[in-house]
C-alpha cells in the first residue's frame, strides 16, 4: 500500500478526531479526557507525515512506530470515552473502525520496511 495512502487516511483521521473533541467539549466533556484523545489522535497524521522526512529507513521506521503507539493509546482513549458515555455508540464505531484500519496499514508499513533491512 502507498505511503501517501496511509498519509491521506492518517490526515483524515485527525480531523475526525478534532471533529470530534469539538463535539464532545460542546457537550462538557472532561476537558483533560478531550485533550489525551486530541492529541494522540492527531499525532498519528503528524508521525506519518514526519516520516517521509526521515534520515533513513531506520528512522523512517521508528516514525512508522511512534505513529503506531499513538494509534494504540487513541484506542485506548475512545475506549474509556465509549465506557464512560461520552461519546456516543455511532460516534466509538466510526473512530473505532479507522483505527483499526490505520494500525493494520502501520502493522504492514513496519514489516515491510523491516524486512527490507
Amino acid at each position: 500500500m502507498s505511503e501517501s495512502v496511509l498519509r491521506d487516511k492518517s490526515k483524515d483521521f485527525a480531523k475526525q478526531v478534532v471533529l470530534l473533541c469539538r463535539e464532545m467539549k460542546k457537550r462538557r466533556v472532561e476537558s483533560p479526557l478531550v485533550y489525551q484523545f486530541l492529541r494522540c489522535g492527531t499525532s498519528v497524521g503528524a508521525n506519518v507525515h514526519e516520516a517521509q522526512y526521515a534520515q533513513g529507513v531506520k528512522d523512517f521506521i521508528s516514525k512508522l512506530e511512534i505513529a503506531l503507539k499513538e494509534c494504540n493509546e487513541t484506542d485506548y482513549w475512545i475506549e474509556v470515552l465509549f465506557n464512560t458515555g461520552c461519546v456516543s455508540s455511532d460516534e466509538f464505531n466510526r473512530i473505532k473502525k479507522q483505527i483499526i484500519e490505520l494500525r493494520r496499514m502501520l502493522v504492514s508499513s513496519v514489516r515491510t520496511m523491516k524486512e527490507k533491512l
